[in-house]
């Protein structure tokens, strides 16, 4: 079975092309278009891999993040921030809070596709 990533955004047109992007890689993909649904599809499908905008309408990113990196159960689903969101301050945030991956929209779909199977598969 392929592994499954979410997308977590409330850009839907970021969402499309990224799950696009991913699906043609071979991934199975699920999108979610505010932090409240994507923490729910986390906590029930535990993606392998969850890329997460941080501003979003209900929870942002920096709380799905955190709320994910408490719950034990959740502790292996690897987490990359896709956001515009490029300050230092931002990134250091994200990765302090538990994220594995921290990338800057606009972003290169090379770059993207290179991060996520980073995350997901075994070195060789």
């Amino acid at each position: 079975m392929s592994q499954h990533i979410l997308i977590v955004d409330d850009e839907k047109n970021i969402a499309i092309s990224v799950d696009y992007l991913l699906r043609r890689e071979g991934y199975r993909v699920s999108v979610a278009h505010d932090g409240e649904e994507g923490l729910r599809l986390i906590r029930s499908d535990r993606p392998d891999l969850v890329l997460l905008d941080i501003m979003m309408p209900k929870l942002n990113g920096f709380q799905v993040c955190e709320a994910v990196r408490q719950d034990p159960a959740l502790a292996g689903i690897r987490i990359v921030m896709l956001t515009a969101k490029g300050r230092d301050a931002e990134k250091e945030k994200g990765l302090a809070l538990g994220a594995d991956a921290y990338i800057t929209k606009p972003f290169s779909t090379r770059e993207l596709v290179s991060q996520v199977k980073a995350l997901l598969e075994p070195p060789a």
